[in-house]
């Protein structure tokens, strides 16, 4: 069977402001207050916590290989797992355009760099994880997007062929996956980094999830 692999954070829903919340709970454990500004660092944000850490570290003149990144990470993700979606929503039209692609007969799934427990938690909370039919995280197996056996174990424990799967996504990551995979790629452009998502080249650019289930069809054919 063919399979809509989804990326989460970015694509699915906007979780920038919890992430960048729980970064800003970290520089003021540090005592530099609030670096991150949820309007224009969303984008960073997206890119997961360690990059939001390195981002503070430069506006605190610090290296950003400084040893605090790491100390704080987990702590990061303790802050974030405290308060994960108090200003997450999902994009318009995304669930809508999940069961119209499952009442045309595609597999869906979800394909993260998040770590497994906090992408589940967010999903149950959400009241969506039920509504695919594998979800892997970042450490759920051994190796992570842009690795494409991230990308082919997701539409194997869906139940689908991984030679015939797709990924929506929203990152440079994300576009090579796909391209690693041999596999095509489908980036939405109402992202934080949207307006970037051109340059990569995907076999598609979504500026509606409306459109999806139609850009699916040309893509991988029906179902």
């Amino acid at each position: 069977m063919k399979t809509v692999v989804f990326d989460l954070d970015g694509t699915l829903a906007d979780t920038s402001g919890d992430l960048i919340a729980a970064a800003n709970a970290c520089f003021r454990d540090m005592g530099a207050g609030n670096l991150l500004d949820p309007a224009t660092d969303a984008g960073t944000a997206l890119r997961g916590g360690r990059a939001m850490l390195r981002l503070g570290m430069q506006r605190m003149a610090r290296p950003g290989d400084d040893p605090l990144i790491d100390q704080y990470y987990l702590a990061l993700l303790d802050h974030y797992a405290r308060d994960i979606d108090t200003h997450t929503r999902l994009y318009d039209g995304a669930m809508a355009a999940v069961d119209d692609l499952k009442l045309r007969g595609y597999l869906v799934a979800i394909c993260t760099n998040k770590p497994e427990g906090l992408a589940r938690e967010l999903l149950t909370r959400l009241g969506i994880l039920d509504s695919f039919a594998a979800m892997l995280g970042a450490d759920t197996l051994t190796v992570r997007k842009p690795d494409p056996e991230h990308l082919f174990e997701t539409a194997r424990r869906a139940g689908g062929d991984p030679a015939k799967c797709l990924l929506v996504g929203d990152s440079d990551t994300d576009r090579n996956t796909s391209k690693a995979a041999g596999v095509p790629s489908i980036l939405v452009t109402f992202g934080p980094a949207g307006g970037d998502m051109a340059a990569l080249a995907p076999e598609a650019l979504l500026e509606r999830y409306a459109d999806l289930p139609d850009l699916v069809e040309d893509l991988l054919g029906k179902a």
